[in-house]
């Protein structure tokens, strides 16, 4: 038995860009195209149609090369390479406990596990609609499939951790925090919460302006309530993935580094 970590970019979005962008045409070509209206509203219609069939081509294409791009099985492997990056930060103790909010398919949170046999990992995910095919049955298959048995599996939220301050020696997330509307800088901090003193967190994610603020301001922030290494990584220069495939990823992905005595 293999395991199926699934495709960050879910078939399904990819059937819906498709679903609207065929809707846009076909009414394109029947408002915009034929005498069923006719002057200024023609004129109109033909706008408005021909550029949401143009944009919603656009998104079906995009979403389509991140499909391929995702893939573990295909030649790119930029999922595997971004799992393996982030988990070859992480250093446990012997007996130490780590976590992985919004663990997906179980991909980044075995990784780890594989990677530090002597301690133990949590991965706690919504498994919310927009990815159906994830679940905890799959992150299970997932573990026993790679023979790792240091893991285990739970629903959780990642805005409000049910974990007491201070819980854990790691806590790692790949790709999660942008996809949660609100102050994500807020939900970084609830996530430090539960990181023990000397810990390290290690998090990738689109760190945009538009989705986090200004994150030169909160690493200053995190030196200053004693996070001693704070580091942003930019991902997309080759660190963990070639430049060619950060292109289609707005920014493929930064990572931040984080650790205290």
């Amino acid at each position: 038995m293999k395991p199926d970590y699934k495709n960050w970019m879910p078939k399904g979005m990819i059937l819906t860009a498709l679903i609207v962008t065929a809707v846009f045409l076909i009414l394109f070509a029947v408002f915009g195209l034929t005498g069923v209206v006719s002057g200024t509203l023609k004129t109109v219609l033909f706008i408005v149609f021909l550029v949401g069939t143009v944009i919603g081509l656009c998104v079906s294409i995009w979403r389509i090369l991140l499909y391929r791009a995702f893939s573990y099985n295909g030649k790119r492997q930029m999922s595997k390479q971004i799992i393996e990056g982030i988990a070859d930060y992480v250093k446990l103790p012997d007996g130490g406990t780590g976590l992985d909010v919004g663990c997906g398919s179980g991909a980044l949170c075995i990784a780890c596990a594989k990677r530090n046999p002597n301690a133990s990992f949590i991965g706690v995910d919504r498994w919310g609609k927009e990815y159906a095919s994830f679940n905890k049955p799959l992150c299970e298959n997932n573990a026993w499939a790679e023979g790792v048995k240091n893991t285990s599996f739970r629903r959780g939220d990642a805005t409000h951790l049910d974990f007491p301050d201070e819980s854990f020696d790691a806590v790692v997330s790949n790709y999660v925090y942008h996809n949660i509307p609100g102050d994500r800088q807020s939900y970084l901090l609830e996530t430090l919460r539960v990181l023990k003193k000397g810990g390290t967190f290690a998090l990738h994610d689109i760190f945009s302006k538009s989705k986090y603020g200004d994150m030169q301001s909160f690493m200053r922030k995190l030196k200053d309530m004693g996070y001693e290494d704070v580091r942003l990584i930019d991902t997309a220069n080759g660190t963990w993935i070639t430049k060619w495939e950060g292109i289609w990823m707005e920014l493929s992905g930064s990572a931040l580094l984080v650790g205290r005595k």
